[in-house]
C-alpha cells in the first residue's frame, strides 16, 4: 500500500549504487526526468499497482533482516552509552557507515544526489553540522521490493549501503572502539605484570657510595661551596668599592657645593648695604663684665621659658615706646625749652643704656636651634647673633646722632633711628602671650594701644598742619588756646572716628587734609575694630561653645518633654563641669597635643596613684603609662550611683577630686566607707570573667558631693596587656589572690543562715476536694 501511495504521489525511486550493479545485471539506461514533469499512463499505472501488491504480500510473509558489513563497528551502537558531542580525529582507515534513522547530517564518501521525502517523514529539524558543508540526502526506508523495471525481469535488488548521517557520531564511535581495545590490551598486561600500568613515579633511591667516592663527592661539594663563597665575597667587595666611589663622589660634590655657596655668600656680603662689624676690640673691653654676668645669668638663656628674659623684654619694650611716643610728640609740639630739655636728655640716655645692655649682655646669650639641636655654647650663640641681620639693625639703632645737637638746634629728630628696634616690642608681645593664663587680655590691650597711637599720630599731624596754615587764621586750624596736645588729640578723635561736628575746612589744603583724615579713619578704624572683634571672639570662644552645647541640650530635653528635675540635674552638670575644668571634654584638648606631651601630663597627674594600687605593683612601668593614656574623665553629681550591686563590672575608677561612699542596707542608708581623692575601686572587675557571674558588682557606690573620676575600661586594659605578656601573668596571679581574699568577705550578709526544718518551705494547704473525700471516709468508718 505504501508503494502505491508513493507512486500516486510521485516519489522518485532511489538511485542504483555500485553494489547493485555488481550483484545484478544493469538495467537498461533510461533518462530520468523530474517527477513533476512526466505523468504515468493509466495502463502502466495499473500494471505497477498489481506488481506492488504482490511484492507487499511477499514482504509480509518474509522476516525482516538487517545486513551489516563486517568491520564496520555499527553493532556497538546498541551497547555503548551516548558520547560527548566534540569533534575528534580518528586513527586508522575509514569504514563505510551504516544506515541510521537520524536527521540529515554531512555525509562521508561520494557525493549523493538530493532526494526529497514528504514533509511528514521529517519530524526532526536539521541541526548545525560540524565540518565542511556536505550535500543533504533525505533518508528513506529500504525497500524489499524491486523497482518495476527490475521486478519485471525477475532480478533481485542488492542491499543499499548504510548512509552516514553524522560524521562526528561515527568518529566518536570509532574513538570509543579504539579506547576499548587499548583498555583490553592494558588489562592483559596487568594480568601478567601488576605494576606495568602504575601511574605513580617511583621515588629516587638514595645512592650508596663507597668510602672513597663519598669522600671525593664531599670534597667536590666543599670546593664548590668555597668557590661560591669566594665569588660572593668578590661581589660584595666590588659592591663596597662601588659604594665607596659613589660616597667619595658625593663628598666631592658636597664640598664643591659648599665652596660655591661660600663664594656666593661672600659675593652677597659684598653686595649688601649693611657692612660687617668687627667687635674684637669691644670683646676685649667687655670681657670682665661678661664674666661677672655669667655668674648671674648663666652662659646661655632660653628665650622661651626663662622668666628673667621676659622681664627684661618688658624694660626694653618700655624704652622703645618712650622713643616712639615722645619723639614724635617732641618733633610736632613745642615741648623743648631750656628747663625741660635736661629731663629729655636724661630719659634719652636711660633708654639708650637699656638698648646697649640688651645688645651687649642679653642678646649674645640667647640659645638657638640649628639642625634640630639646641645650641647652648656661649661662643656659638654670640657668633650667631653677630652674624644676624638683627645685630646690624641694633648697631645702627644705637648710633649717637644726638651729639649733633651740640652743633645744631636741639631736636628729637636725631633719635628716629631708635624706631628700627620695633622687633623687640613684637618679641615681648609674643613671649608675654605664651606665659599668660588669659592671653586675650594682653591682645585687647595691645589693640587698644594701636588705636591710641593712630590718634596720637593724627594729633601731631593736625598741629603741624595748623602751624603751617597759621594758628588761629581760620576756623578749622588750632587757635592756640589751652594745651595744644589735648586740643589736637580731641580733634583727631572726632575726625578719625567720624563723630561729626567738626569745623568746616576753608582752604584747599585744609579740605585735602580733612578728606585724607576721613579715608584713613575709615580704613584704620575698621581694621582695628575687626581685630578687636576677633580678639574678643577668640577670648570667649570656649564660653560660646559651652553655651551653645548647653542650649542645644536644653532644647532637646524640652522637645521630648523631659521632667524638670532631670533637666535641672543636666544644667547642674554643665555648669559644674565648665567651672571645674573650663571645658566639657578634656580629651578634645589633649588629642591636639603630641604623644610626649600627653604622656607627661598623664604621668604627672595619675602615675603616683597607679603605683599605689596593689593589683598593679610589680608591673611594667611602661604598661602603667599606656594605661594612663587610656583614662577618661567623668564627673558625677551628688547622689549619683557610680556602680550598683549586681551590675556587670567593666571599669575601674580613680578618684581625682571629691569623694564617693560605699553604701548598703535598706534604702542604701548605711555608709560602710568613704573613699576620697587618690583612692581606687573596681579594679578586681577588670580581671574577673563573666563565668558564673564573677564580674558582678558586690556593692553600691555613690558620689558624695561632686566627684571627678578617671575611668579605665576593661577593653582598653586587655588591648594593652597584649603587648606586655609578663605583666599579664603578674596581673592574673595577683588577681586570683585578691579575688580569693575578697570573695568570702563579699559573700557574707547580715542575715543568719537558717538551720533545721527552717530550710524547708512551708507546707502547701490540702485541696478542698481531698478534705471532703477524707471526711467522707471518716463518716463511713464511724458507721
Amino acid at each position: 500500500m505504501l508503494s502505491r501511495l508513493k507512486k500516486l504521489i510521485g516519489v522518485p525511486e532511489p538511485p542504483t549504487t555500485q553494489t547493485d550493479t555488481a550483484d545484478s545485471p544493469a538495467p537498461p539506461a533510461q533518462e530520468k526526468k523530474p517527477p513533476g514533469n512526466e505523468q504515468p499512463k493509466p495502463e502502466e499505472k495499473k500494471e505497477q499497482n498489481q506488481n506492488e501488491e504482490k511484492k507487499d504480500e511477499k514482504k509480509e510473509e518474509e522476516p525482516k533482516k538487517e545486513e551489516t558489513q563486517p568491520g564496520s563497528g555499527h553493532l556497538l551502537l546498541q551497547h555503548l552509552p551516548p558520547l560527548p558531542l566534540q569533534p575528534q580525529h580518528l586513527e586508522g582507515p575509514r569504514q563505510p557507515p551504516r544506515h541510521l534513522p537520524l536527521q540529515p547530517q554531512c555525509l562521508e564518501g561520494p557525493r549523493q544526489p538530493l532526494v526529497r521525502l514528504p514533509p511528514r517523514r521529517l519530524p526532526l529539524r536539521p541541526q548545525r553540522l560540524v565540518g565542511p558543508r556536505q550535500p543533504q540526502v533525505t533518508p528513506q526506508r529500504r525497500r524489499t521490493s524491486l523497482p518495476h523495471h527490475v521486478a519485471s525481469r525477475g532480478e533481485e535488488r542488492p542491499p543499499t549501503p548504510p548512509v552516514v548521517y553524522s560524521r562526528y557520531a561515527d568518529d566518536a564511535m570509532r574513538e570509543w572502539v579504539r579506547r576499548l581495545k587499548e583498555g583490553k590490551e592494558m588489562m592483559k598486561e596487568k594480568v601478567t605484570d601488576p605494576y606495568a600500568t602504575s601511574p605513580e613515579i617511583t621515588p629516587p633511591v638514595t645512592p650508596i657510595f663507597k668510602k672513597d667516592d663519598y669522600i671525593r663527592m664531599k670534597e667536590e661539594e666543599r670546593i664548590a661551596k668555597e668557590e661560591a663563597d669566594k665569588k660572593k665575597a668578590e661581589e660584595a667587595a666590588k659592591k663596597a668599592e662601588e659604594k665607596k666611589k659613589k660616597d667619595e663622589e658625593k663628598r666631592l660634590e658636597a664640598e664643591q657645593k659648599a665652596e660655591e655657596e661660600r663664594l656666593a655668600e661672600e659675593a652677597r656680603r659684598k653686595r649688601r648695604i649693611l657692612p660687617e662689624f668687627s667687635c674684637s676690640c669691644f670683646d676685649a673691653l667687655l670681657h670682665p663684665m661678661e664674666e661677672k654676668m655669667d655668674s648671674v645669668l648663666g652662659n646661655t638663656i632660653d628665650p622661651f621659658t626663662d622668666r628673667r628674659y621676659i622681664a627684661w623684654l618688658t624694660v626694653v619694650a618700655v624704652a622703645y615706646n618712650y622713643n616712639l611716643w615722645f619723639c614724635t610728640a617732641r618733633m610736632a609740639f613745642p615741648f623743648h625749652g631750656d628747663y625741660i630739655n635736661r629731663f629729655w636728655v636724661t630719659f634719652d640716655i636711660l633708654s639708650d643704656i637699656v638698648n646697649v645692655i640688651d645688645i651687649v649682655v642679653w642678646q649674645p646669650r640667647l640659645q638657638f636651634v640649628k639642625g634640630g639641636d639646641i645650641i647652648k655654647d656661649r661662643g656659638m650663640t654670640k657668633e650667631h647673633y653677630r652674624k644676624s641681620q638683627q645685630f646690624k639693625c641694633d648697631m645702627i639703632c644705637i648710633l649717637p646722632f644726638d651729639l649733633l645737637c651740640l652743633h645744631f638746634e636741639f631736636s628729637s629728630a636725631y633719635r628716629l633711628n631708635r624706631f628700627i628696634r620695633i622687633y623687640s616690642f613684637f618679641e615681648f608681645s609674643d613671649r608675654l602671650e605664651s606665659i599668660m593664663a588669659k592671653a586675650y587680655i594682653w591682645r585687647v590691650a595691645r589693640t587698644t594701644g594701636y588705636l591710641l597711637f593712630a590718634l596720637h599720630l593724627n594729633a601731631c599731624f593736625y598741629y603741624v598742619a595748623s602751624v603751617h596754615q597759621g594758628l588761629g587764621t581760620t576756623t578749622w586750624v588750632y587757635n592756640g588756646n589751652g594745651t595744644a596736645y589735648i586740643r589736637c588729640y580731641y580733634f583727631a578723635v572726632r575726625s578719625l572716628i567720624n563723630i561729626g561736628g567738626l569745623p568746616e575746612p576753608v582752604t584747599l589744603f585744609e579740605i585735602g587734609f580733612q578728606m585724607l583724615n576721613f579715608f584713613i579713619g575709615v580704613f584704620v578704624f575698621s581694621s582695628l575694630i575687626g581685630q578687636m572683634r576677633d580678639v574678643i571672639g577668640a577670648a570667649t570662644a570656649g564660653q560660646a561653645y559651652f553655651r551653645a552645647s548647653m542650649d542645644g541640650c536644653v532644647e532637646y530635653m524640652n522637645t521630648y518633654t523631659i521632667p524638670k528635675h532631670v533637666q535641672n540635674r543636666v544644667r547642674t552638670w554643665y555648669n559644674y563641669t565648665w567651672a571645674a575644668q573650663g571645658m566639657l571634654d578634656e580629651s578634645e584638648l589633649l588629642d591636639k597635643m603630641p604623644l610626649v606631651m600627653r604622656t607627661a601630663i598623664a604621668v604627672d597627674i595619675n602615675l603616683a596613684t597607679f603605683q599605689k594600687i596593689d593589683l598593679f605593683k610589680g608591673c611594667d612601668q611602661q604598661m602603667l603609662v599606656d594605661m594612663l593614656l587610656r583614662l577618661k574623665s567623668i564627673i558625677y553629681l551628688p547622689g549619683d550611683f557610680v556602680v550598683k550591686k549586681g551590675d556587670i563590672g567593666k571599669e575601674m575608677y580613680i578618684i581625682k577630686s571629691g569623694a564617693v561612699q560605699v553604701v548598703g542596707g535598706p534604702d542604701n542608708s548605711i555608709v560602710f566607707v568613704t573613699l576620697k581623692a587618690g583612692c581606687v575601686f573596681g579594679e578586681i572587675s577588670l580581671l574577673q570573667s563573666a563565668k558564673d557571674g564573677g564580674n558582678r558588682r558586690t556593692a553600691n557606690v555613690k558620689a558624695h558631693g561632686f566627684a571627678n573620676l578617671s575611668v579605665l575600661e576593661k577593653k582598653d586594659l586587655f588591648d594593652i596587656l597584649v603587648h606586655y605578656p609578663e605583666s599579664q601573668k603578674v596581673l592574673a596571679r595577683k588577681g586570683k589572690k585578691l579575688i580569693k581574699a575578697k570573695g568570702p568577705a563579699a559573700a557574707k550578709t547580715n542575715e543568719e543562715k537558717q538551720k533545721g526544718l527552717a530550710l524547708f518551705k512551708q507546707k502547701p494547704p490540702t485541696p478542698k476536694i481531698l478534705k471532703a473525700f477524707g471526711a467522707l471516709l471518716k463518716v463511713r468508718r464511724l458507721d
